[in-house]
């Protein structure tokens, strides 16, 4: 069976930097070692720069240099091929785009009531579930 496909919110990079020991954290590193493999666009890429490297995170700024070099490395770059407005907040339909066109098998969020259950063929799952469903914890 090949590796599942997903899309990580950026809710979900944010967890995993700010917190080592947690399911996100796991979940990114599965993903930077193609255990998962891992799409993105470039809104999502600019998302996860911008939010990354605000003040109100204490993460050095060399650490996020290193993680977007990592995902740009270890991801398969998509351009979304429609515009969603799915949604309640419009940042978060980028996801919903790249999921979409990508056919991901799952979009990875903290923030799930942002995102319907599950669009066309892609499952709305919280890191727990993921590393539950994926591999069997």
């Amino acid at each position: 069976m090949p590796n599942p496909s997903v899309v990580l919110d950026t809710n979900v990079l944010v967890s995993a930097h700010l917190s080592p020991l947690g399911l996100e954290y796991r979940v990114f590193n599965l993903a930077l070692d193609r255990r998962l493999l891992l799409f993105v666009s470039v809104p999502i890429l600019l998302e996860y720069e911008t939010v990354l490297r605000r003040p109100k995170f204490p993460i050095l700024p060399g650490k996020v240099t290193e993680s977007l070099a990592q995902i740009r490395q270890n991801s398969t770059h998509i351009v979304p091929t429609s515009t969603l407005s799915v949604s309640p907040d419009e940042r978060d339909n980028r996801f919903l785009e790249c999921a979409e066109s990508a056919g991901a098998d799952y979009l990875v969020t903290g923030n799930r009531r942002h995102f319907p259950a599950v669009w066309k063929t892609t499952r709305i799952v919280s890191a727990r579930e993921l590393v539950e469903a994926v591999f069997r914890v």
